[in-house]
């Protein structure tokens, strides 16, 4: 199967899941729900994927990918189907958990998929694509969910993610039995913790837990700071989309940006420009110049996911990359399930200036962390 089923599957599959994380927040917002709720509502979306990730990574090296995705869509649209026949915040806690899920499976098998798929040789190439795919997700899905909330109404928002899933549903029973099938039983050696320590994998999981936090913070605070400065959903969506925009455009320069700095010195930059695209956030209440913050941190940001999910995969041991990717994943819900509700907390306390500060320490750290020839011990 080539790798462009993969590709299209990741498309469908990525601009569901952040659609649904956008669509909880504005029909929460719409609802009357406070930040501390959103935070609630956005660490529940991120629940599952803690829980399941390792396990979703480990049933993928053993039995492949089809049925895990077709899974995942099932989940999702079952998620999205619940806000269309019931009001209520309590009901999209219920949306947030059916969707982690969904999320949980695609993501773990997706990633494993470009890294299986590729030679070796072929590898910085096809995960530079595989971010091309997803930064176009990143622009597609909060346009067409803004806009959609702002003039059909949630309803036809919902049932818009719920097609999507429906396409992926329709791809993997069709075609799905092309995908790589998996090893079919355990591999004999060191576990994941004692593997993950001798291949310097734990460098790589604290850059991939400062890049993932950084980007759910900024998707966490443009719609609460807009709606606060009294944006609609549709202008929030352009905000968000201009952040998608630019990461698409810096992946497609990408590889000439590793020829000339290097992965590490790269990654590092991208940390520093993306904490001060934090800083200057809170700064300004236009939407143009708000979108142009943003398109700053999606720079900084389409360099830095690519190169994280790299680097883990280069890292994981040999038969092994499912449960490496799965470990990443889980390490980061881990922050994900904690990190929207203590700044939930934060924002309904304090206002949104203490969130923007610590968001671009978070930055901060990760660039200290991926600067060339660092360890973690020399910290």
């Amino acid at each position: 199967m080539s790798i462009h089923f993969t590709f299209v599957l990741s498309f469908v599959g990525f601009t569901a899941a952040i659609s649904v994380r956008l669509l909880i927040a504005l029909i929460a917002l719409a609802q009357g729900a406070s930040p501390a709720t959103v935070g609630a509502l956005a660490s529940v979306l991120a629940l599952c994927p803690l829980a399941l990730s390792l396990l979703v990574g480990h049933m993928a090296d053993r039995h492949g990918s089809r049925w895990l995705l077709l899974a995942g869509a099932v989940l999702t649209a079952s998620g999205l189907l619940i806000p269309v026949f019931v009001i209520g915040v309590d009901a999209l806690y219920v949306t947030a958990l059916l969707a982690g899920m969904g999320l949980a499976f695609n993501t773990v098998v997706l990633q494993n998929l470009v890294g299986i798929q590729s030679r070796p040789e072929e590898r910085t190439r096809n995960f530079s694509n595989y971010s091309l795919v997803t930064a176009c997700c990143l622009l597609a899905a909060p346009l067409l969910t803004g806009g959609l909330v702002d003039f059909a109404g949630p309803t036809a928002a919902c049932l818009y993610v719920v097609s999507l899933s429906g396409i992926s549903m329709v791809m993997l029973l069709v075609w799905g039995g092309g995908l790589p099938a998996g090893s079919g039983k355990p591999r004999a050696g060191a576990g994941m913790p004692a593997a993950s320590a001798s291949s310097g994998m734990w460098r790589a999981l604290a850059v991939s837990s400062c890049v993932q936090l950084s980007i759910d913070l900024f998707q966490f605070c443009v719609p609460i700071y807009g709606h606060g400065i009294g944006l609609s959903a549709s202008v929030i969506g352009v905000v968000l989309g201009a952040y998608a925009a630019a990461a698409f455009v810096v992946r497609v320069a990408m590889p000439r940006l590793i020829a000339r700095m290097g992965e590490q010195r790269l990654l590092a930059a991208s940390f520093w420009l993306g904490a001060a695209a934090f800083l200057l956030l809170p700064l300004s209440q236009s939407a143009a110049v708000l979108a142009a913050i943003a398109f700053l941190f999606g720079i900084a940001m389409g360099c830095s996911t690519p190169l994280s999910i790299l680097m883990m995969f280069s890292h994981s041991p040999a038969g092994r990359s499912g449960r490496a990717l799965g470990l990443r994943l889980t390490v980061n819900n881990t922050l994900r399930v904690v990190g929207p509700a203590v700044f939930g907390g934060i924002g309904a306390a304090f206002g949104m200036w203490p969130i923007f500060v610590i968001s671009a320490a978070v930055m901060a750290a990760g660039g200290l962390i991926s600067r060339p020839g660092v360890s973690l011990k020399d910290l």
